[in-house]
């Protein structure tokens, strides 16, 4: 590894075991090989520590950093990105997967365009045994020239993975930290937002998978989530009530923060007023993974072909 990495990946993670060395495989058999691994092991209880050092001794890109106790899901996340060293940056989940070219693709992406601040591919839905189950267009526009359209779209628009994208480290020190309260990732990307454009390499190269025992499916009431996100969030102070009023202030606060001209501040408190509005219609805050599951046999993609480790598993 370069004493200076130009990109840095922060892989935060509790009790991976089960998909942690398949993420490791992807990540580490990238095409682009100038990067750090931050991988912070949130006091994990099963054979994740023993993966992480078995590969850590053997690809110097990695730093296994093992917090002594359980922090919760987002200061770890924090953690990962405090810890990082690189101009790029890429949140990487321990269950997820991608394909060997993306963060090649999403690099270049951001050299050629320096107006862009974060940069990701086309995406898909997989189950635990890395088959599609929802592939999804993007239809999000987060490239567009206009801050007021680029957080409307984020509002109201259901998709996109934004959050694991290939960012500019500048942009991330310069807004809030993540927060835990319901949906405190969603106002995190759209503060982003505020702040520049978005492109989506035109190809299938990340898998987001969905299993019974991600933190999502594991926690399946507003409050868990949030205790999973934060332990302080436990107990009387951190009502739903409070964590959803949270979720709308986090939208309000990060358009106050961002550099925008007064008139796309306006534009933009108008377009989180209509969004409130909105969402006491039904189908309201619809969610990718739980759309009716594609059939298999009906897609031309083959996740094994597109990731690193996984050359065997080929038919």
């Amino acid at each position: 590894m370069t004493a200076h990495p130009r990109l840095s990946i922060g892989l935060p993670v509790y009790n991976g075991e089960e998909y942690l060395a398949e993420s490791f495989d992807a990540l580490l058999g990238q095409t682009y090989e100038d990067f750090e691994l931050v991988v912070s092991d949130n006091a994990s209880a099963d054979g994740t520590e023993d993966i992480c050092r078995r590969y850590a001794a053997k690809d110097s890109r990695i730093r296994y950093l093992r917090l002594s106790r359980n922090i919760g899901a987002t200061p770890n996340h924090n953690h990962v990105l405090a810890e990082s060293r690189g101009e790029l940056f890429k949140w990487a989940s321990h269950d997820d997967l991608y394909g060997r070219d993306l963060l090649r693709l999403c690099v270049e992406a951001l050299d050629e365009r320096p107006e862009i601040i974060l940069a990701h591919t086309e995406q898909a839905v997989i189950d635990g045994d890395a088959r599609v189950k929802v592939p999804y267009e993007y239809g999000l526009a987060t490239d567009s020239p206009s801050a007021p359209e680029r957080f409307r779209s984020l509002l109201f628009e259901p998709g996109g993975d934004d959050f694991y994208g290939v960012m500019r480290t500048d942009v991330l020190r310069r807004v809030k930290p993540m927060d835990s309260y319901h949906h405190a990732d969603r106002t995190y990307v759209a503060e982003i937002t505020l702040h520049g454009p978005f492109h989506q390499v035109p190809e299938l190269l990340y898998f987001r998978r969905d299993h019974p025992t991600r933190a999502e499916r594991a926690n399946p009431s507003k409050r868990s989530r949030c205790v999973n996100l934060d332990p302080r969030r436990a107990g009387p102070l951190h009502p739903t009530p409070r964590l959803l009023a949270e979720y709308v202030w986090g939208f309000a606060s990060a358009i106050r923060r961002a550099p925008l001209s007064r008139a796309d501040r306006r534009a933009c408190f108008g377009h989180l007023a209509s969004w409130m509005t909105s969402r006491v219609r039904p189908g309201a805050g619809e969610r990718v993974e739980d759309r009716a599951p594609v059939d298999p046999d009906r897609l031309a993609v083959s996740v094994d072909a597109l990731v690193a480790g996984r050359e065997g598993r080929q038919a």
